[in-house]
């Protein structure tokens, strides 16, 4: 008997939206056809004509795990990407202790298999460890960074000639490196001249879009000296958008060898600096809230296929935490389980097509990070049967008793979002509108450089 057919559904397949069935067996994608007429399973999903789509690949998630588990852990950061159709997550290095030795890769990787429900991959950090890099990219990280050009959690900024030699280093191990492009110059220079402005926009003009574009411009000075293929987090402005732009385009007709690509986060497609006023330090995140000339270059980006990934850049805070001025409250928002919910609105409201949903959240995260090596983000027969099945107009309006993180709040209160009815991971059903997935369910997904560890 196979475990699980869906049916009376519509499927994005062979580049259309058109009506299909699917068949579960062993965790794999067995069979999608018009009609399975004859096959049968131990679980029918009647989808009531909603749509079936690969579940999404959150590349940029902090679980804060060791060290922070009263803003999120493990198991309540995996539930809340199941609730809102995640099916995979690679999780960041600045956890206390960061991700830059074995001891502190071994420990977060003993606590995530205890608790994820989902299956995950594990960056390694980059600070003053370059010659451990070689040891963790053994042990199956899966990308080096964030890799931050300014202050950061636990101790991570880099300076330009750290950079350059973390550059190299990664380079010849033949692993990605992944960008948090701030420029550290500019930015304390803005906290001198805004040090009496405590206004919340004030974030904005501190970490303004010079900040990011002249961050932009001297990593991609430094990919380009080191031909390390490089991933840029969470992009923001108009500016930096154009550089990279240019690059790829330059790179493409060149026919080089050297990878580029970079992530938008959802803050940055359905917020702007508009929201200080309604956010307030809820709204702090870097890099921060942007004008709407911004929000729009990205959303023209993913539309024009420039954008190769929407990632939540999920960074949780008690509210208590975040209550207070907007100099002192610690940046970062929640946002993996309302990644793909807004995401599905945005197609709704024609804002992009599904074809790009899909790319930006599954097929395209999964072959940069190497996640297609384990079957992820291909919705095709034999590979690993991770999907979710929804209802477009099913529109529910998001409120913070609905999630599942620790945090406790969202900073898309009231905004619409289209949420799974189910979400399934390799072809077990992990959530149903309840989590169902079981504690320690989820599998580490080794990256490239991973060797036999026979200790």
């Amino acid at each position: 008997m196979n475990d699980i057919l869906i049916k009376n559904t519509k499927v994005f397949y062979k580049n259309q939206l058109q009506s299909g069935e699917v068949l579960i067996d062993e965790g794999k994608i067995k069979k999608i056809a018009k009609n399975l007429k004859g096959e049968d399973a131990d679980r029918h999903i009647d989808a009531h004509g909603g749509l079936t789509i690969p579940a999404g690949i959150d590349v940029h998630v902090h679980f804060r795990e060791p060290g922070m588990t009263h803003k999120e852990d493990w198991y309540s950061g995996s539930c809340a990407a199941a609730a809102g159709g995640i099916g995979t997550v690679v999780e960041h290095p600045n956890t206390l202790p960061p991700v830059i030795d074995r001891k502190s890769f071994r420990e977060k990787l003993k606590l995530a298999n205890r608790k994820s429900i989902i299956d995950f991959g594990i960056n390694g950090g980059v600070g003053k460890n370059i010659e451990k890099l070689e040891s963790l990219w053994g042990l199956g990280i899966t990308a080096f960074g964030e890799i931050f050009m300014a202050e950061s959690t636990a101790d991570l900024g880099l300076d330009s000639d750290l950079l350059k030699e973390a550059l190299e280093t990664i380079q010849q191990l033949g692993a990605l490196a992944c960008i948090h492009a701030e420029d550290e110059n500019i930015k304390c220079d803005n906290e001198i001249l805004l040090k009496k402005d405590f206004t919340p926009l004030s974030h904005s003009r501190i970490r303004s879009n010079q900040c990011e574009a002249m961050a932009v411009k001297k990593a991609l000075e430094l990919s380009g000296l080191t031909s390390v293929n490089t991933h840029f987090c969470h992009i923001s402005t108009l500016e930096a958008f154009g550089q990279l732009k240019r690059e790829k385009y330059i790179l493409e007709k060149e026919k080089a060898s050297r990878h580029l690509s970079f992530e938008v986060a959802p803050h940055h497609l359905f917020l702007s600096d508009r929201d200080w006023d309604r956010l307030g330090t809820f709204g702090k995140m870097n890099p921060p809230l942007r004008n709407r000339q911004s929000v729009k270059a990205l959303v023209n980006g993913i539309n024009d296929s420039t954008v190769d990934v929407v990632a939540s850049d999920h960074a949780p805070h008690r509210m208590s935490e975040k209550e207070g001025d907007i100099k002192s409250a610690p940046s970062g928002v929640p946002g993996v389980e309302t990644l793909m919910p807004l995401m599905m609105v945005g197609v709704k409201r024609n804002l992009f097509p599904l074809k790009r949903l899909i790319e930006v959240t599954s097929s395209n995260p999964a072959r940069i990070f190497g996640l297609d090596n384990h079957g992820k983000g291909v919705f095709a027969e034999g590979y690993d049967a991770d999907l979710i099945v929804m209802d477009p107009r099913n529109v529910k309006s998001i409120n913070s008793d609905m999630l599942h993180s620790k945090a406790g709040w969202t900073p898309y209160e009231g905004m619409e979002g289209i949420f799974p009815e189910y979400t399934i991971s390799r072809g077990e059903i992990i959530w149903d509108g309840d989590i169902v997935g079981r504690r320690g369910r989820g599998n580490f997904l080794p990256g490239a450089g991973s060797v036999k560890d026979d200790d």
